[in-house]
């Protein structure tokens, strides 16, 4: 190889054939793929229910808008919660929009044939979680949610909220550490509770 001639791991090279390898993603391909992920990363940064629709409906519409601009420098799916972190944020921040820890149980009806028995246990169980994130820092929340919940990896997470790997994989071993300690410190509670 002559020193002018570039080569197979020169960025501009490595570039083109990444953008030549990978298929082109369709918007539709997006929604259909990823909405109950975008759903639920909007729902667990806080949204009011009754604002949800309008707050997923938003992130489409960056995402149609942005769609052409990806370029598969991360996953589909860490391209999505940065979007859903930021329009989350714009929300939060425009007047009157308060993030909401959980919503009341009566907020969530039946499913159809569901006993209404077990529809309470896990409605109850949801609810502890929720009272049990509410209680952890917002940055080993997110990073535990968007972990444990979400399935993204650490080297996702990091390249999401811009922090580093090593300081992602702390917060979510203090996180698993602080839900694991209230979840047995609310267990305790409940057995001296009916003894």
């Amino acid at each position: 190889m002559t020193p002018s001639s570039p080569s197979l791991s020169s960025p501009d090279i490595t570039d083109r054939l990444e953008e030549a390898a990978a298929p082109a993603l369709s918007f539709r391909q997006v929604y259909d793929t990823h909405f109950a992920f975008v759903w639920r990363a909007v729902a667990n940064r806080g949204v009011a229910p009754a604002a949800l629709d309008d707050v997923v409906q938003e992130v489409f519409l960056v995402v149609h808008r942005k769609l052409a601009d990806f370029q598969g420098r991360s996953s589909v799916r860490t391209w999505l919660s940065g979007i859903s972190r930021r329009v989350v944020s714009d929300h939060v921040k425009k007047r009157g929009n308060r993030p909401v820890a959980h919503e009341a149980l009566e907020d969530h009806p039946l499913e159809s044939g569901e006993n209404p028995g077990r529809a309470l246990e896990r409605r109850a169980a949801a609810e502890l979680v929720d009272a049990l994130l509410a209680k952890l820092p917002d940055a080993q929340r997110e990073v535990f949610l968007l972990y444990e919940l979400e399935q993204l990896t650490t080297r996702e997470i990091a390249e999401l909220t811009g922090a580093n790997e090593n300081t992602v994989q702390t917060r979510l071993k203090a996180a698993r550490l602080a839900f694991q300690q209230a979840l047995a410190r609310h267990r305790a509670a409940s057995a001296r509770r009916e003894a």
